[in-house]
């Protein structure tokens, strides 16, 4: 069966998932094939959103593509939700969050570099991005919903942090065996995730 060439995912107990990424200088040749192998590894991975860090490289990027949840397509989108959703899939370039709101939502959370664990997470419900997209094209809008938590996902890897690092006490106490037991598998994999086949979904190390 013909291997799928996407990029490895870093796995938990990966150094350079605990490190902060440095900003973008420049989009050149080398970070736009990045940008496009990192959206290839994502659906290839079936994920949403990926980070340049999770792939190994220490550079603030991350690749998103993000649909609105049908339970939230009744309500009015913000101005974010409004201006991206439409473009995804979408690399950025430099994101951070310049503001948050006071309102904070719980919701389950996953990440590919910590794979089959699941846990809830309380973060800000809406949230004001600053980024550029691979055009030079300035972006700066309230995100809220659903994109609003993949952005803040997205953008703590670039600053060192797992969504785990953000459960509760009690709520870790609960998938602290799991994340043992992964991080001593990650450990004798070198940390690395990768797809073994493209129809099968298989993977290394699970």
């Amino acid at each position: 069966m013909k291997t799928q060439k996407v990029m490895a995912a870093r796995l938990l107990g990966d150094p350079v998932l605990a490190a902060k990424a440095e900003p973008v200088k420049r989009v050149d040749a080398a970070l736009l094939k990045l940008a496009e192998e990192m959206l290839k590894s994502m659906f290839a991975f079936e994920g949403i959103g990926l980070a340049a860090p999770q792939v190994g490289v220490g550079l603030r990027l991350i690749t998103l593509a993000v649909n609105m949840p049908s339970e939230e397509s009744t309500r009015p989108l913000t101005p974010g939700e409004a201006l991206l959703l439409p473009r995804m899939p979408l690399a950025l370039v430099n994101p951070e969050i310049v503001a948050s709101g006071d309102t904070l939502v719980e919701a389950e959370e996953g990440c590919l570099s910590v794979p089959e664990i699941y846990a809830a997470v309380s973060r800000p419900s809406v949230v004001e991005l600053q980024a550029r997209t691979l055009a030079g094209e300035v972006i700066r809008a309230q995100c809220g919903g659903w994109l609003a938590r993949v952005l803040q996902h997205e953008i703590d890897h670039l600053d060192g942090t797992l969504f785990i690092d953000r459960v509760s006490p009690a709520g870790y106490r609960l998938i602290k065996p799991k994340v043992d037991r992964l991080r001593a598998k990650a450990k004798a994999k070198g940390f690395l995730r990768r797809l073994l086949s493209h129809e099968s979904k298989k993977d290394e190390l699970l």
